[in-house]
């Protein structure tokens, strides 16, 4: 075998291209090859082909949402914020992430290359291993669904983009409607009785009750007696602290004694069901008279886009009827 060999370092890697022209019995192959390293042992040399990292990070996942509680992909006018995104550099060849970088221009001004930080954030139930500072959205800005866009870069200078969204939400949400069922003796607070708290939309669980994610989850239910008018609040397991569902007017006579429940809550959507368990103490009554609740929902409560809830007190709809 007999050949020729041409090196030309590239470079400060000092990277060798090689050039091996062999012949063959019987006919003729020509070989390329990249080479990053000549060894030379006696008369003989050896080569090893180059490796590069040709391939970009992955952006798999990202999210804005407001810098406290669990709601994610909203924020409010001059609301504060943060940026979440997942991306990895993966393969044979891969040299890490380098960098990753925001373009939140469409609700920030003139942010278009806000750094992320590696680290393990959580948001929405969801983690993250990029997150930037925080920052805070235009005021006035309107009401609507704007892009932003991530870019990640890899210690080749590969670079990824990916396009996602947020919502820009400033209108308070408000009481819908309060509606109780009977799940016992009808005008009696009793076991399997709920409380149905509907909101103008899906409200943040953990402005309600801190941890709280929405599955079913123990309170406990206080009927405080009011001569006709009895009043009714939904406070924490522990009977410790009134959550922030507000207060509810029942416009009738329920109890005659100030009276307890253990229960549960559960959110579905914009609804929050609170259900009765077991009567710990206190007496209650049967109210036969047909009447209409009201309630006053707490601005403690807030929506995704970390909008207070409004304090306008909502009448049941509908026709008069016993409740509970």
């Amino acid at each position: 075998m007999t050949g020729s060999r041409a090196r030309i370092g590239l470079g400060a890697y000092g990277v060798t291209l090689g050039v091996i022209l062999a012949g063959l019995i019987g006919g003729g192959v020509t070989s390329l090859a990249l080479m990053t390293k000549v060894t030379t042992v006696g008369g003989n040399a050896f080569t090893t082909a180059a490796k590069f990292d040709i391939v970009p990070p992955t952006i798999s996942a990202s999210v804005i949402s407001k810098t406290t509680e669990y709601l994610t992909g909203y924020v409010k006018q001059g609301g504060n914020f943060y940026v979440y995104a997942n991306v990895t550099d993966t393969g044979t060849n891969a040299t890490g992430v380098a960098s990753v970088t925001a373009d939140v221009s469409s609700i920030k001004a003139a942010v278009t290359s806000l750094a992320l930080a590696a680290g393990s954030y959580s948001v929405g139930g969801v983690s993250y291993n990029y997150r930037s500072a925080s920052q805070t959205a235009d005021n006035p800005k309107a009401n609507g669904t704007y892009s932003y866009s991530i870019t990640a870069t890899d210690n080749a200078a590969n670079s990824a983009n990916a396009s996602y969204s947020v919502v820009i939400d400033s209108t308070a949400p408000t009481g819908s409607d309060i509606q109780t069922t009977n799940g016992g003796t009808a005008g009696r607070p009793d076991t399997n009785d709920t409380i149905i708290f509907t909101y103008s939309e899906r409200i943040d669980t953990q402005t309600i009750l801190s941890g709280w994610t929405g599955p079913s989850t123990a309170v406990t239910i206080r009927f405080t007696n009011s001569g006709t008018s009895d009043l009714v609040a939904i406070w924490n397991a522990g009977n410790t602290a009134q959550l922030s569902l507000g207060s509810v007017a029942l416009n009738g006579d329920y109890v005659t004694a100030n009276t307890v429940f253990t229960g549960t809550m559960v959110q579905s959507g914009a609804t929050i069901t609170v259900t009765l368990g077991t009567m710990t103490s206190g007496t209650v009554s049967t109210n036969g008279t047909a009447k209409i609740m009201s309630w006053t929902p707490s601005a403690t409560a807030t929506d995704a886009a970390g909008n207070a809830c409004s304090t306008t007190a909502k009448s049941e709809t509908g026709t008069n009827d016993v409740d509970f």
